[in-house]
Formats: structure tokens, C-alpha cells, sequence
């Protein structure tokens, strides 16, 4: 099992020790609008107020510029908890977001190709 500190408190037979809706709190709804494929990136800002240990992961990643999908992967958590998680990042001045390039039609080709790459990438 991983220590209190470590990751996303994983444990290789149970799973995730706690669960999503706890890690924003109950939380359901970002208070920033943010798209799968929006860009957010860290300000540099020191974040002021409580932050679990997510959001501490969340800014770690987002010290390039990275889409909400990517954060979500790497965080290993339900896009919808992630974007609580951006949006208190955001809401604090830690994170600075920006809407994808291809807001006017998001089932366009071209994006879902950039979307793929993007995550292979990673992986």
C-alpha cells in the first residue's frame, strides 16, 4: 500500500483509497468553464488556502501548457473531479486557463487527431 504522501493514495488491491467526490470536496460543478481540451498552465502564483494533495499534482502538471483530458489521465481521476480541482487552481490565480483552438466545432477531425497524439504522447 502507498504512504499517505505518495501519489494518489493507490493501493494495488483495493484501488483508490479515496474516493473521487472527496477529493473536490462533494463538489460537482468547476466554478471556471473549462473543455476537455482547454489548456490550462501554472502562473508561477503561489496557490493561498487549503489544497489537498491532488491539486498539488494537478499544478505539477501544468508547469507546461497541458489540456484538462491530460491533467484528468495523469491524475487518474474522473474528468468532472478534475475540473473542480483546475477550477480551484484557477480561482486561486495558480492556474491560468485557455479555451481550445477549435471551439467552434469539437467533433471536428483535426481535433480528435490532435486529442489522440496528444494523449499517446504521454502515454
Amino acid at each position: 500500500m502507498a504512504a499517505a504522501g505518495d501519489g494518489p493514495w493507490l493501493d494495488d488491491a483495493a484501488g483508490r483509497l479515496v474516493r473521487p467526490y472527496t477529493v473536490s470536496g462533494g463538489r460537482t460543478r468547476p466554478s471556471t468553464t473549462l473543455d476537455l481540451v482547454s489548456q490550462v498552465m501554472a502562473t508561477g502564483a503561489t496557490p493561498l488556502g487549503h489544497l489537498g494533495p491532488e491539486h498539488g499534482q494537478a499544478l505539477e502538471r501544468c508547469r507546461v501548457p497541458v489540456s484538462v483530458a491530460e491533467v484528468a489521465a495523469h491524475l487518474k481521476l474522473p474528468a468532472a473531479v478534475t475540473k473542480v480541482l483546475l477550477s480551484d487552481l484557477v480561482d486561486c490565480g495558480a492556474l491560468t486557463t485557455k479555451p481550445p483552438r477549435f471551439h467552434h466545432n469539437p467533433t471536428d477531425r483535426s481535433l480528435l487527431e490532435a486529442v489522440l497524439d496528444g494523449l499517446r504522447r504521454q502515454l
